[in-house]
């Protein structure tokens, strides 16, 4: 069915762990993506968009919200975003929309682990300055779901009215899926996780365990399912009058890895190309990346966790492999819903997005994952915006913005797109200007980042901020009396700190300054006051 112009439907696809150039068409000459390189190609590429944060929990609350963590409340992942936030599901929802959301949500908890902070040796305290929010905060929690068969979501859940959840990563994934699989196919469910894996010897992120052959099969993988539960509610919602908002979110690229079937070996590690930062002369890494490569020199990196190391080249090299094919996997469900999009008649007037919560490491500076350390690979996401009448009329050659993007700007943008205004407090940019082609009111980013973990030999938890603008990306941690500085456009590896280079010193200050600035027009807003005093 038609909808009006100005009541688009919305199809957003969101990966996990999935940094830009780790798809065509964002210049990646070996992982085949077509089908989400054609939205590309019929729409707008956002080449310059960054998250509010380089962590799943609070950039995801940021994608629903419009808001910095330090506003939203969901700081770093272990504080589920409070229930009191809204978010731009809601007010579609409001306005009359449908809304789904298919696949991982992570606004809430989900291990079922204890939080490594504060630590026992930390100086003792009496209860919290924030008040405990009323509401159910254990509706993504892992526990539950698998010991308790009737319990389920309280909807609305931050906005969607339909939710098929599915919790944690892998092949033992839980939530909706995992009941699924044991209801229709209880012998396929005995035979997940690595315990049961076809054996992998040669493979070193198998003994970490960050990787391991599933004997899931290809149409029952959890990525298969999301692509299917999507189509069941696109048929759902075809039937309908109201617009829709339809959320498929994958909980892969992220590791460990378990790509099914011929996902696994579609790539080889001895084909992968690693990342001209991979052989950086290690004397010119600033201290914390010294120090990562030193615990991996003494055979002390941490591997088993999701947590960021240090690795070999044979590690890099299988994690990009595994990584090409877990996309490639998830490339050809988009196929199959967009098909399906096409032959519900929807696609006439849905706007569809692309983009993905955050990056990781794949060698850079010889890393895996993600963790404090902004290089472009972690904090630069794919955004992008496909409109119907671009797919209609078949544009192959996409509008590619270098406007300085964010996670924040995706709430606005859309409001605006469906004719909704924002609320007090988003602090986001509608791309729509951009979109058109206009500039954008802002010359730089502020990221945040919040962490449990104490690295790098720091006395304490990691906490930074990051300044991006066009040219540079300064970073600075709390209790360093150093910080990064990198000049992208002579140096788009960032393998050069100038934090120290007499000559940048006015540059560094400047840039401090902008931080600043930015931090606080990026301070909470909401709410309005209610009166002069």
């Amino acid at each position: 069915m038609t909808r009006p112009p100005s009541r688009p439907n919305f199809l957003l696809f969101i990966t996990d762990q999935h940094r830009a150039d780790h798809l065509g068409l964002y210049g990646n000459d070996v992982v085949r993506t077509p089908n989400i390189d054609r939205l590309g190609r019929h729409g707008w590429v956002a080449e310059r968009c960054y998250v509010a944060s380089p962590i799943c929990m609070p950039n995801r609350a940021s994608l629903l919200t419009g808001r910095m963590p330090s506003a939203h409340g969901a700081r770093h992942n272990g504080i589920p975003l409070p229930l009191s936030q809204v978010t731009f599901v809601e007010r579609l929802r409001e306005a009359g929309y449908r809304t789904g959301l298919v696949g991982k949500s992570h606004l809430q908890n989900m291990t079922g682990l204890p939080p490594v902070w504060p630590r026992p040796q930390d100086p003792p305290t009496d209860g919290e300055a924030r008040r405990p929010e009323a509401g159910r905060f254990d509706q993504e929690w892992g526990p539950a779901w698998r010991d308790d068969a009737g319990f389920d979501m309280s909807l609305p859940f931050y906005g969607f009215g339909d939710v098929q959840l599915v919790i944690d990563h892998g092949d033992t994934t839980g939530g909706h899926y995992r009941r699924w699989l044991e209801q229709h196919h209880p012998e396929v469910a005995a035979l997940c996780g690595q315990a049961h894996a076809i054996p992998t010897p040669d493979y070193a992120l198998s003994a970490a365990r960050q990787a391991w052959r599933t004997r899931v099969p290809e149409t029952l993988s959890t990525t298969a399912w999301i692509g299917a539960r999507t189509i069941d509610l696109l048929e759902q919602y075809a039937q309908e009058d109201a617009p829709f908002m339809l959320q498929c979110s994958f909980p892969d690229p992220h590791h460990p890895f378990t790509p099914p079937g011929r996902y696994w070996d579609m790539y080889r590690p001895e084909d992968m190309r690693l990342p001209a930062s991979f052989h950086d002369d290690a004397a010119l890494a600033p201290p914390h990346l010294r120090w990562m490569h030193a615990q991996r020199d003494a055979g002390r990196a941490v591997k088993h966790t999701p947590a960021m190391f240090a690795c070999t080249e044979r590690e890099a090299r299988e994690a990009l492999a595994l990584n090409y094919g877990s996309i490639a996997h998830i490339d050809d469900t988009i196929g199959r819903v967009m098909a399906r999009l096409a032959a519900l008649g929807l696609d006439r007037n849905t706007v569809v997005l692309f983009t993905s919560d955050h990056g990781d490491f794949f060698g850079d500076h010889q890393l895996l994952w993600k963790g404090p350390l902004h290089y472009q690979g972690l904090i630069r996401t794919p955004l992008l915006w496909s409109e119907p009448e671009a797919r209609a009329q078949a544009v192959t050659a996409p509008a590619r913005s270098q406007a300085l993007c964010s996670t924040i700007d995706i709430a606005p943008t859309i409001l605006m797109r469906a004719g909704c205004l924002p609320y007090n407090g988003i602090q986001g940019l509608s791309l729509l200007p951009a979109i058109a082609g206009q500039s954008l009111p802002r010359e730089a980013l502020l990221i945040e980042e919040e962490n449990q973990r104490t690295l790098f030999d720091f006395p304490m938890r990691t906490r930074m901020r990051t300044l991006q603008t066009a040219r540079y990306r300064l970073s600075v941690y709390e209790g360093a009396d150093w910080g990064e500085l990198y000049d992208l456009d002579h140096d788009p590896t960032e393998s050069r700190n100038l934090w120290h280079e007499p000559a940048l010193a006015d540059t560094r200050q400047q840039l401090l300054h902008e931080l600043v600035q930015t931090m606080i027009a990026h301070s909470d807003a909401s709410p309005n006051p209610t009166a002069l005093a």
